[in-house]
């Protein structure tokens, strides 16, 4: 990566003597190459994303390396156990963040579609034109397939990207965005495309969410302390969600068995991931004969429940769970560990009522057989996922057909939920005319 004079390296890559320097040489280069991306063709970014799958497949040891050392200063540091498993990049999360850039490639472009176009009675005809952003900058925190997410998305929708990943993940970062750059250049792209800020210094994030002239979006990927920080302080537009307090609902109606597999499944089959489930709302018709059978399969798995009375009443005659009262502080609460909170609910109404006001508006499920039921929670849950009959672990990008995501927005401007490609582009009215004039 090209350096402004002035700067020096240290031990996390880089002694910046100059961070708004710093800074800013980065944020140049990336309006700089934006320019370049948002004119290439669809064949070279596909180029692009599949010798960065190539080369993502054939470094697995010397990304397993990186990641180790990753590891290891994290364990002697002290980390939680969810932040070591957000940090992991084993073989399977690098072939999934592969056969992303090829999904990717595989997909249309969005670049240059029109949208909408009508002619109107002048003459004219109006439409509308996708469009890249420009340049966004990216502040994540543990997962290093992030890096590979975030740039094979800002390959395909033709924008440049600054990455700032977290301190803990250096070297897994470090070893991942050689890879992008190599593969940028593979293609006949600039490598200034997408760009990792080698700094561990704060002051860098400062100067990145406060550069309305070179970056034109902001998306944080972290802990919620993470994200209000920079949605406080951000000069530029955030894309963002703050917590992924995710529901399931047990309704009146439903298939038990189907009931306990999907929401096992969506408490147990990760802990970290913000899709994964925090609350479990139960219809008091189905209590008696569900709640002993999950809280049976919670407590084999070490899950503590925190309960409302009448479902610790319930699972009080299950051997070995672990129970909680629940306080009102529960209902709101994101874990990112094998605790649930778990509440009965007297209707459809109740459930909805309880997930409007609890929720962080991220994903939710219900497990019915009633079809009416079923609508009625797609359109009344206000919630950027809502699903039916399936784990709240699929609200994904990947699982959703979208190559991979930047990051889930709980915001209702722009983008909501999973944010991939079309997240990442903006529309700009266009007007095709023969001559007319305005009368």
């Amino acid at each position: 990566m090209p350096r402004s004079a002035g700067l020096l390296c240290d031990n996390s890559g880089m002694n910046v003597l100059d961070i708004s320097a710093y800074m800013a040489h980065v944020g140049a280069a990336a309006r700089s190459a934006s320019a370049r991306m948002a004119a290439a063709t669809t064949a070279a970014k596909n180029r692009a994303l599949l010798a960065l799958a190539r080369r993502l497949r054939e470094a697995g040891p010397a990304l397993a390396e990186a990641n180790a050392r990753d590891l290891a200063a994290a364990e002697a540091a002290g980390l939680a156990g969810p932040m070591l498993d957000r940090l992991k990049l084993d073989a399977k999360a690098i072939a999934t963040v592969a056969e992303g850039c090829e999904q990717l490639a595989a997909m249309p472009d969005p670049i240059g579609e029109i949208l909408h176009l009508r002619q109107r009675p002048s003459g004219i005809s109006v439409g509308q034109m996708r469009v890249p952003l420009g340049v966004f900058g990216m502040i994540y925190e543990s997962r290093p397939n992030v890096t590979i997410e975030a740039a094979s998305l800002a390959i395909k929708s033709g924008n440049a990207a600054i990455l700032r990943g977290g301190s803990e993940a250096l070297h897994s970062n470090l070893a991942l965005w050689k890879l992008v750059q190599a593969a940028l250049t593979d293609a006949g792209l600039p490598a200034e495309a997408v760009q990792l800020v080698e700094t561990t210094d704060r002051a860098a994030v400062g100067r990145l969410i406060a550069m309305p002239e070179y970056v034109d979006v902001i998306i944080p990927r972290g802990g919620k302390g993470l994200i209000e920080r920079i949605s406080a302080e951000a000069k530029v537009p955030v894309i963002k969600h703050l917590d992924g307090n995710c529901h399931t609902y047990i309704d009146a109606q439903v298939d038990i068995e189907q009931a306990l597999v999907v929401t096992d499944n969506a408490k147990t089959q990760k802990y970290s991931p913000c899709n994964a489930t925090e609350s479990l709302l139960v219809h008091v018709e189905q209590a008696q004969a569900f709640l002993p059978r999950i809280g049976a399969i919670f407590a084999a798995k070490g899950v503590e429940m925190r309960c409302g009375p009448r479902a610790k009443a319930i699972l009080s005659a299950v051997p070995g769970a672990k129970l909680v009262d629940a306080t009102e502080a529960d209902w709101s609460e994101e874990y990112l560990a094998p605790i649930i909170s778990i509440k009965l609910v007297d209707s459809l109404d109740d459930a909805i009522a309880h997930i409007n006001r609890y929720s962080s508006h991220h994903t939710e499920a219900i497990l019915t057989t009633s079809h009416p039921n079923a609508m009625r929670f797609l359109r009344e849950v206000d919630s950027a996922s809502v699903m039916v009959n399936a784990s709240t672990r699929f609200a994904d990008g990947f699982e959703y057909g979208l190559g991979a995501e930047i990051g889930i927005s709980t915001d209702k401007f722009h983008a909501r939920g999973p944010v991939g490609l079309e997240g990442l582009t903006s529309l700009k009215y266009i007007v095709l005319g023969q001559g007319e004039v305005r009368g």
